[in-house]
């Protein structure tokens, strides 16, 4: 019987099993990460508002590096070109890995968490641009409240204790991969104000001696370590801004499985690194970033100077609408059916969280506004601000739900037959029945033998009173 022709596809369905595997191995890591991110900012939150705040600055403008071969930086800028290199390493990693394994494999499964995410930059940007011209403010920070922060959003999903679906869980990290992506091209794209075309062009050659090592199978980290930095530090001094070395770096390891190997090599070094990146670099930029001086008038500055209020704005209400927008379109338009046991509010949930925009929004703050301390503080205060009402809303909107949502994730860990497969994987599996019916026969024949023996204790008068 031929299968019906305009049969719809399922959006938020339940998720292939290696991918769920993948999934949960990624987001545990990014979760303490996380928590680790926000614990940091509050860190240097509070360095920066006490007495202590002359030596937060005196750390974050101390100067370390060779100065001959122009990496004598300061340690915030070893921080935002050097430690979020690694960051973005992971980030490419796991966009090659969508591209080649996961939900963007499949144009078009890819449509819906693409066109989302692309809707989920645009709005805020649109937004900001709106706020800050209609004030007669800069806009050169458009770009600011366009990025997602997956380990922020996990770190206040572990805070409060919410436990999402997988589903759910894989469409907010689609998002922020896919969010990622097109940060990276805005920062190569808009930031890049001067290039050293000599520097540009052995950064060049080392990105193809990577690769083709990588393609000859060289194995040893003491090859590829010195080579990445040596790559990161031509980037450096090309212009274009570091991170883009890591990202291109991430992009050359192969994603895909051989073979009979267990993870793939890119699988491999993310595995490694990414706990590297999710645990200490990205929590010590925040560190070395987020120390703003918060007063009463710096915050009555956020709500009332255009720039600072676009990115707000744009965090709050441009990427909810932008994320759930988008998503709502691509859906109507793809012809593609909801998961019955989700609701359209989760999605708007989902992306009320896309608005925390923490890492990647302070960078481009500080690419945007970096001839204006001044300003760079007070986007780096409205990013916080921002980031921190649209997780209080996501908080509030998840919490609506949060019982739906336990059960949903008890049913998808569910393992009665304990064979390390969630039940809901092998409904097609005739063993499996077979084993559930093995247990069910012998947990009958235990309690027909304890119904036997309180029979017998009644009989004798032993039983209850």
């Amino acid at each position: 019987m031929a299968a019906p022709k305009n049969r719809r596809s399922v959006f938020l369905g339940r998720l292939p099993l290696p991918e769920r595997n993948h999934l949960a191995e990624a987001l545990r890591t990014e979760t303490v990460g996380g928590v680790l991110l926000l614990v940091a900012a509050v860190a240097a939150l509070i360095w920066a508002n006490t007495p202590l705040r002359d030596s937060y600055e005196a750390v974050r403008s101390f100067h370390v590096g060779p100065a001959a071969i122009g990496l004598d930086l300061s340690l915030q800028h070893w921080a935002a070109d050097g430690l979020l290199a690694v960051f973005f390493f992971v980030a490419g990693i796991e966009l090659k890995r969508e591209l080649v394994a996961g939900e963007l494999r499949d144009p078009k499964a890819a449509i819906l968490p693409v066109v989302a995410a692309l809707c989920g930059m645009a709005a805020p940007a649109l937004v900001y641009f709106t706020v800050a011209s209609s004030g007669g403010g800069s806009l050169v920070g458009w770009a600011v409240p366009t990025a997602t922060d997956i380990a922020f959003a996990l770190g206040v999903l572990a805070v409060i204790g919410t436990a999402l679906p997988s589903a759910l869980r894989a469409f907010l990290l689609t998002l922020a991969v896919v969010d990622d992506l097109f940060a990276i091209l805005i920062i190569a794209v808009f930031f890049t104000s001067r290039l050293n075309f000599a520097a540009l062009g052995f950064a060049v050659l080392g990105l193809v001696v990577f690769w083709l090592l990588l393609r000859k199978g060289v194995r040893g980290w003491y090859v590829y370590v010195p080579l990445a930095f040596v790559n990161w530090a031509l980037m450096y001094n090309s212009g274009v801004h570091a991170t883009i070395a890591g990202v291109a770096m991430g992009l050359m390891l192969r994603c895909t499985r051989r073979d009979a190997e267990e993870r793939s090599p890119g699988e491999h070094i993310e595995h490694i690194v990414r706990p590297l990146s999710a645990g200490l670099a990205v929590p010590l930029f925040a560190l070395l970033s987020a120390g703003v001086a918060v007063t009463g008038g710096a915050l009555a500055d956020v709500f009332t100077r255009p720039e600072t209020l676009g990115v707000v704005l744009g965090l709050v209400l441009g990427k909810a609408v932008g994320v759930f927008g988008g998503t709502w379109a691509a859906a109507r338009f793809t012809r593609a059916e909801l998961n019955p046991d989700l609701k359209w509010p989760d999605v708007l949930a989902v992306a009320s969280l896309a608005g925390i925009g923490f890492t990647v929004s302070l960078l481009i703050g500080e690419l945007a506004f970096g001839d204006d301390a001044l300003l760079v503080s007070e986007i780096k205060a409205a990013v916080l601000v921002g980031s921190l009402i649209a997780a209080i809303l996501a908080s509030v909107l998840l919490k609506l739900r949060d019982n739906k949502y336990k059960k949903l994730c008890a049913e998808e860990d569910r393992d009665d037959d304990e064979d390390g497969i969630p039940d809901i994987y092998e409904q097609d599996n005739p063993e499996f029945h077979l084993r559930m019916a093995a247990l069910y026969e012998a947990k009958a024949a235990t309690h027909r033998k304890l119904a036997q023996v309180a029979s017998e204790r009644t009989t004798l008068g032993d039983g209850p009173a």
